[in-house]
C-alpha cells in the first residue's frame, strides 16, 4: 500500500493555482472561535489522554474535543459530551485513522465555530501562541495552516479512465504536528472531506488521513498550504528547539526519533523521571501559576 512517496529530484510542482489565502490585520480570536480535535485511542486514554487534561487542556475551557474508539467513564466525567465515540476500529491503521478523521470533520461542520484545529493525543497546544497566529489571518477565507514534514510535495497515483491513474503532486501539513482550516475552505471541502466520502478517498488514493486532508485542499480545491515553523511532531528533533523559543511554539510533542528518546529541552520543576514527556515543566513555563508548579524555579 502506498502511503505518502517523496518526489525524487528538486521538482516543485504546486497544484495551488490559486493563493486562496491572505493575511489581515490582527484582529480579535478567542478560545469559543475554536474547535480543538484530539484523535486517541482507548489504549492511549490513561498515558496520554490523562497527561494533556492535567496540563493544556485544563486551560481550554469548552472547546476541546476528544475522538476515540471505546467508552471511557473517567473522560466521560470530565468531558461529558466533548468525549466522541466514534464507530472506527482502535487499531493504528489507514481505514481508522480517516475514519476519526472523517468524525472530526463533521463534528466541526455541525459546530458553528470558525476555526477547526486537529492535534493528536501526543501533542502540546500552547493556547496563546495558536491564537497569536490565528489573529494574524482572516477566517473568511481558505486557509489550511500546518508544517509539512517533507521539504518537497508527495506524489500520490490519482484514479483516472480505464482503471489507470496519474500521479499528482501536493503539500500537506503533517497530523502529528497539528494543522488548522477555517470554516470557509470546510464547507468547500465538504463534497470530499464529509462522512464516508472521505474514508472512500483515502482508500481510492492510498493515502492515511493527513496525505488525504492536503489532497483535498491542495488539488481539488488549490488552495495553498500556509506554512509555520511553529507546529512539530515526534518526527523532528525536538531538542533542536532552544529553551528561550518554547514558549513561543504552537505545538510541540514527544516520543522516540532516530532510536533516542525525543523531548524537548527544558528544565524542572520536574525530573525526567517524574516527567518523562516534558510536558508538566512546559505547562509550569507557561502557566507558572498552576497550583502543582513549584514556584521556586526559574525559567531562561
Amino acid at each position: 500500500m502506498l502511503v505518502c512517496k517523496r518526489l525524487s529530484g528538486g521538482h516543485h510542482h504546486l497544484l495551488a493555482h490559486t493563493l486562496g489565502a491572505q493575511r489581515a490585520s490582527p484582529q480579535g480570536v478567542t478560545l469559543q472561535d475554536l474547535f480543538l480535535a484530539i484523535k486517541t485511542t482507548q489504549r492511549f486514554h490513561r498515558s496520554r489522554m490523562d497527561l494533556l487534561l492535567h496540563t493544556w487542556m485544563s486551560r481550554a475551557g469548552e472547546q476541546t474535543y476528544v475522538f476515540t474508539d471505546e467508552e471511557d467513564g473517567d473522560l466521560r466525567k470530565q468531558l461529558g459530551p466533548r468525549l466522541v465515540v466514534t464507530n472506527c476500529s482502535d487499531q493504528h491503521s489507514h481505514q481508522a485513522l480517516s475514519c476519526k478523521m472523517a468524525a472530526e470533520f463533521d463534528a466541526f461542520l455541525a459546530s458553528g465555530k470558525s476555526w477547526f484545529c486537529h492535534l493528536d493525543d501526543d501533542n502540546y497546544l500552547n493556547l496563546g501562541a495558536l491564537l497569536q497566529l490565528l489573529a494574524s489571518y482572516s477566517s473568511e477565507h481558505s486557509l489550511y495552516i500546518g508544517k509539512p514534514s517533507l521539504n518537497r510535495p508527495i506524489q500520490a497515483a490519482e484514479p483516472v479512465a480505464n482503471n489507470k491513474t496519474t500521479p499528482v503532486f501536493f503539500w500537506f501539513a503533517t497530523g502529528g504536528a497539528g494543522f488548522c482550516i477555517t470554516r470557509k475552505l470546510a464547507g468547500r471541502m465538504a463534497p470530499w472531506g464529509s462522512g464516508h466520502q472521505f474514508m472512500e478517498l483515502s482508500e481510492k488514493i492510498h493515502l492515511p488521513d493527513d496525505c488525504t486532508m492536503g489532497y483535498i485542499i491542495g488539488r481539488k480545491l488549490g488552495v495553498r498550504l500556509q506554512r509555520s515553523h511553529l507546529f512539530h511532531s515526534h518526527l523532528e528533533d525536538l531538542q533542536r528547539i532552544p529553551t528561550s523559543q518554547l514558549a513561543k511554539q504552537i505545538t510541540l510533542s514527544y516520543g522516540v526519533f532516530q532510536k533516542k528518546q525525543n523531548v524537548v529541552k527544558i528544565p524542572g520543576p520536574f525530573s525526567e523521571q517524574e516527567d518523562p514527556s516534558r510536558f508538566r515543566c512546559l505547562h509550569c513555563l507557561l502557566y507558572p501559576d498552576t497550583s502543582w508548579c513549584l514556584p521556586q524555579v526559574a525559567y531562561p
